[in-house]
């Protein structure tokens, strides 16, 4: 009996047990691990695209504000306003209706854009809405006084150049044809005289959910979309009812369901990005983790700011773990049973790779690197560190595909959907660094804007398929004709832009606007038909025509529009376009 329950059979049934419970322990602790490192990389996906989220938000609304501003600093608006010659004013108003209805065609999310009076109790004196059909110029009769809405008075006490963001709300102004009850918000910009006098103003109406729909087309389908006022109530939700309920005379907020984002409505956090773990709704079976930012809107006259979050169930960021569990439960049975096989005849041969594979496993717990493994091993040991590798191989690609994911949307923050072009955003911060060197350095650089001629008319005829095909051939093109220095980016719609960094030779500068044309000029192949789709070009350069980005990009665009006016197809250089204007002539290239 002393023989058969010696020490040897003690310790093999001991290190047997031992090794049972310890991989039993071990895959349980891996596995919640496991879970926990998955929960921790979506809460890190989600903030970090609620903050993209956020700043395209941001970049949406500053470009509705940089179209108010060129509008309102064009010569003819502020013509039209002071102006009292009859004929002059409706030559006014006809230009100025079709600048509307350009902006209108090209920013889906407009559905209103007005030019209002300072006088005549705020009348309208140029107003084009977006309506089930084609888009409506409102004249006579229709025109209406709106000098007791709050975002024409307050708009009009700011200095020239502001711009007013108001609340968002329901649209509720009579005649507002396809914003009517839509959830809106009003971007405007005062127009003042040579003498600093208050003329009127330039306003646009906004679809709140239009615009949302553009920033988070590409989101994932499993997100969920949140988006408060500054005080917490919904201004878009995935349960309509929810939306706007203030406006029907109840109250949903977000820190009601939300209850970790009351310190995002605090002036002490409005700048704080809070994470959130917690359920939607008292009802709600599935637990959410949700990431809420407070995107304040810098540089623009708001009445408020935004509680901007992102939602996912937990049970869609705990899928990947079923696997991980699987691979888990075998590790742990294949322990079992190797300790279970050899404990008693292998007792002291096996201590040393268990106590290896052991340590390894809590590493990898851990979050640090896996140790070294007995890969090389052909027995039930050889498997079982295989079956580890192949656990980290596998919770690695996920991380991969995370970091993919990330990187996507960090791309998509700065770049264009169809053409792949650099977008609005990513083009100003290029300028802007480009424009600060220049200073640095006492050198040059020259801008193109382009617009096509003849887009419309492909999209109205042929459809947008053939338009986007005209965008990402002209894109392709202008991407081809320049240096890596350079930048060409798609403003949105039909126009470019393209960035000559250290444009010192005037040959040089010449040449790319040439090939420019040229390039524009070639037919593009679309379904075995030829589209001919030519373009207006104006240039400015620094510091010859403006030394700021906004006056470098209002002269280009200027020029391009003087292109235009002066038969299209043509080429226009700021300096030559201004002394052209002045005096009557062609400059046109």
């Amino acid at each position: 009996m002393k023989q058969r329950f010696g020490i040897a059979w003690r310790m093999g049934v001991s290190l047997a047990l031992i090794g049972v419970i310890a991989s039993g322990l071990t895959g349980y602790w891996g596995y919640g691990e496991s879970r926990k490192l998955l929960r921790s990389a979506a809460e890190e996906r989600l903030l970090t695209a609620t903050r993209v989220l956020g700043r395209q938000l941001t970049v949406g609304l500053g470009g509705a504000a940089q179209d108010v501003r060129l509008i309102a600093a064009h010569p003819g608006t502020r013509q039209l306003l002071v102006s009292q010659d009859a004929a002059a004013v409706a030559r006014g108003q006809e230009t100025l209706a079709q600048l509307f209805k350009s902006m209108l065609g090209t920013h889906p999310e407009y559905y209103q854009m007005r030019l209002i009076s300072a006088r005549q109790h705020g009348l309208e004196l140029v107003r084009v809405d977006r309506s089930d059909g084609p888009l409506l110029r409102i004249e006579g009769d229709d025109l209406q006084e709106k000098g007791h809405y709050p975002y024409v008075a307050d708009t009009l006490r700011l200095p020239e150049g502001a711009v007013y963001v108001s609340r968002a709300e329901i649209n509720h102004e009579v005649g507002a044809h396809a914003g009517l009850d839509k959830p809106s918000l009003q971007v405007a910009t005062p127009i003042h005289g040579s003498k600093g006098q208050v003329l009127g103003l330039i306003v646009v109406n906004i679809d709140l959910n239009g615009l949302f729909s553009q920033l988070a087309a590409d989101l994932p389908s499993d997100l969920s979309l949140f988006l408060s006022n500054g005080e917490g109530d919904f201004l878009i939700h995935p349960d309509p009812r929810q939306a706007f309920a203030f406006d029907r005379g109840q109250r949903s907020r977000v820190q009601d369901s939300f209850h970790g984002v009351s310190e995002l409505l605090s002036d002490a956090h409005e700048r704080k990005a809070q994470l959130v773990t917690t359920t939607a709704h008292a009802s709600a079976q599935n637990e959410l983790v949700a990431a809420f930012v407070r995107q304040p809107l810098a540089g623009l006259h708001s009445e408020d700011d935004f509680i901007l979050g992102l939602a996912q169930p937990l049970s869609a960021v705990l899928a990947d773990s079923a696997h991980l569990g699987r691979v888990n439960l075998r590790i742990v049975l294949a322990f079992s049973a190797l300790a279970v096989l050899i404990a008693v005849v292998l007792a002291r041969a096996l201590s040393r790779p268990l106590e290896q594979i052991v340590e390894a496993i809590r590493h990898f717990g851990q979050g640090q690197v896996v140790g070294r493994l007995p890969l090389h091993r052909n027995d039930e040991i050889g498997m079982l560190a295989h079956s580890i590798d192949e656990m980290q191989h596998q919770i690695r690609g996920q991380f991969a595909n995370l970091a993919q994911k990330q990187e996507a949307l960090d791309r998509l923050a700065g770049h264009d959907t169809l053409t792949g072009l650099p977008n609005r955003r990513l083009f100003f911060d290029r300028l802007h660094q480009a424009l600060a060197r220049a200073k640095r350095n006492h050198t040059h650089l020259a801008l193109l804007y382009i617009d096509l001629d003849n887009f419309k008319d492909i999209n109205d005829t042929l459809g947008h398929a053939a338009g986007d095909a005209v965008l990402c051939a002209v894109g392709q093109r202008l991407s081809q004709l320049v240096r890596e220095a350079d930048t060409v980016a798609r403003l949105g719609g039909d126009e470019f832009i393209v960035l000559l960094d250290g444009a010192e030779d005037e040959r040089a500068i010449e040449l790319v606007m040439q090939r420019v044309r040229e390039a524009l000029a070639k037919p593009v192949h679309y379904q075995r038909t030829e589209l001919q789709c030519d373009g207006s070009v104006g240039m400015s350069r620094y510091p010859d025509d403006a030394t700021e980005v906004g006056d470098l990009i209002a002269a280009a665009d200027h020029a391009m529009y003087t292109a235009k006016a002066a038969g299209r197809q043509r080429i226009r250089i700021s300096a030559q376009a201004v002394d052209a204007d002045a005096g009557g002539g062609d400059a046109g290239v």
